[in-house]
């Protein structure tokens, strides 16, 4: 009798392998806002399901507004605080130590409004169909930050 196949993964797709990423060694994109870096997610591991990346923020330092149409987004405060809007009114302060669910398709921004650096990780999943799909901002670049 042949080996069934592990519940959850479909029979044929490659097992994925055991992979350890340094956030200093993938770039960071400032794009958005503070230091942002996808440290484990398909262009470090080839993996579709999600990702998981880490944020620091300088006191007074921001992430514009923006939604993901695809994903959900987990984050987890590690040091400092974060005031975090949603949807444009509800502010929810998270602070070292508590995580923050944000569904797909809400708006949302972060500042950090302490006077120490916040670090954050978070993770983001299912993916996009596509990566350009996965973020819209709903806010302009700020020509002062630039």
């Amino acid at each position: 009798m042949a080996a069934e196949a592990p519940a959850g993964r479909p029979t044929g797709t490659a097992e994925p392998r055991v992979t350890k990423v340094a956030a200093a060694d993938v770039p960071s994109s400032p794009r958005h806002g503070g230091d942002l870096r996808i440290v484990l997610g398909p262009a470090t591991t080839g993996v579709a399901s999600g990702f998981m990346g880490t944020g620091l923020l300088a006191a007074g330092e921001r992430i514009r507004e923006h939604y993901h149409p695809y994903s959900d987004e987990f984050m987890y405060v590690v040091q400092g605080a974060l005031e975090v809007t949603t949807d444009g009114k509800d502010v929810h302060r998270v602070t070292a130590g508590e995580g923050i669910l944000i569904p797909r398709m809400t708006r949302h921004k972060m500042l950090n409004d302490g006077t120490v650096p916040t670090f954050v990780v978070f993770h983001s999943c299912p993916l996009a169909p596509r990566p350009e799909l996965g973020h819209v901002d709903t806010e302009e670049d700020d020509p002062d930050e630039t």
